[in-house]
């Protein structure tokens, strides 16, 4: 692979629509290394769907991650997903997350996607942070119980990805519209908003989503973008899978001037150590403030002079392609 291929192989694009011959020509230009589904790239039932995304596969020797945001609740894309979630699972026994998130993870593979952003590991006994809802538990352990019986409901049906580490409750506010902050200690956090993150990948998550949110006692950047953040997550928490960004484009879209340069804020996802870095985008990139291919040069630029380092990217790319190898030999 080129410099260049293997940029790309890092980047999950969105492009709206369910034009099968549109997204097939997104893919191929792009050679992006995934996809993620949002509701405008969906037609209608489960099996309506499966077509459309079989054709973000260019090459089946090598298909692309395909994601879907599938909490269940008010975090849906496919319409056929009734199953509980959230709050309606934390006053459930743990085992009532395992059954509804088998179902959905069963929705999801009919509709021939590989991958959920789907288990919430963030904890919170706020009522009114913007998390509340969406919540497996208020306190970490009733969080983390149900969080590993998510985990245990994918299995073998989807990968599954625990989100947003380390932890959007810790914050009230919405990562959409800033970036959080929580000045919350060091042994606090790992004595509670780690506990939920902890036990899902004990029981097997593949992948965990960063928040873009700061915890300054640890580190003053987004830990989207920090290299410590990561450390902790692949050391403290002996996560070996895939290190996934929340969109990037909430960085620029947040209103704070430190991050309004998508290029900057790649190369740093890319510098902290995140395998796979997400974007959300519209068909127009005036609209977005992103262009795949610009965005490419810039990545090329910074590992042609040494601001990236190529060890960490072909570290990211093997960890990658082994997973979309796997993915293929098992389908």
């Amino acid at each position: 692979m080129t410099v260049r291929q293997k940029l790309a192989a890092m980047l999950m694009l969105h492009y709206p629509g369910t034009d099968p011959a549109t997204l097939t020509e997104f893919m191929r230009t792009t050679e992006a290394g995934g996809f993620i589904v949002m509701g405008d790239n969906v037609a209608g039932s489960v099996a309506d769907q499966a077509p459309i995304t079989a054709a973000l596969s260019v090459d089946p020797s090598l298909p692309p991650l395909v994601a879907v945001d599938q909490e269940g609740g008010i975090v849906s894309r496919l319409r056929e997903d009734v199953h509980p979630a959230g709050r309606e699972l934390a006053i459930l026994p743990p085992e009532a997350t395992r059954d509804a998130f088998a179902a959905r993870a069963g929705l999801i593979q009919q509709a021939g996607i590989t991958m959920n952003f789907g288990i919430i590991a963030d904890t919170t006994e706020d009522p009114s942070s913007f998390i509340a809802d969406r919540i497996l538990g208020p306190t970490p352990e009733e969080a983390a119980a149900r969080v590993e019986q998510a985990v245990a409901g994918e299995r073998g049906l989807v990968m599954s990805t625990l989100k947003h580490f380390p932890g959007h409750g810790v914050t009230g506010a919405d990562s959409h519209t800033s970036v959080p902050e929580s000045d919350i200690p060091w042994d606090a956090w790992r004595a509670g908003p780690a506990i939920p993150f902890e036990r899902g990948i004990a029981a097997g998550a593949e992948a965990v989503m960063f928040g873009h949110l700061r915890l300054t006692a640890v580190d003053a950047a987004p830990a989207s973008l920090s290299a410590r953040w990561h450390e902790i997550l692949r050391s403290d928490l002996a996560f070996d899978g895939l290190a996934v960004t929340d969109d990037m484009l909430m960085l620029q879209q947040s209103g704070d001037p430190q991050y309004a340069d998508p290029l900057s804020n790649a190369i740093a996802a890319v510098v902290a150590g995140n395998d796979l870095l997400v974007y959300v985008l519209a068909a127009d990139p005036a609209v977005s403030g992103v262009d795949p291919a610009e965005l490419l040069d810039g990545l090329e630029a910074a590992v042609a002079d040494g601001t990236i380092p190529e060890a960490s990217v072909d570290e990211a790319v093997t960890r990658l392609l082994d997973v979309r190898i796997a993915l293929r030999d098992a389908g």
